[in-house]
């Protein structure tokens, strides 16, 4: 699944242990993202 935006990205890579201890694979996230025109920031949706 790609990323959704760059401060998403950025979040992942960050935060990469903890988020591979939660089971998450931020290196297929990358791969997946690759090449990608994202937005800076998306707005969230209530």
């Amino acid at each position: 699944m790609p990323y959704k935006s760059k401060a998403q990205e950025k979040y992942f890579n960050a935060n990469r242990k903890k988020l591979e201890k939660q089971g998450v694979n931020v290196n297929h996230w990358n791969e997946e993202s690759k090449g990608l025109k994202l937005p800076k920031k998306v707005k969230k949706v209530k």
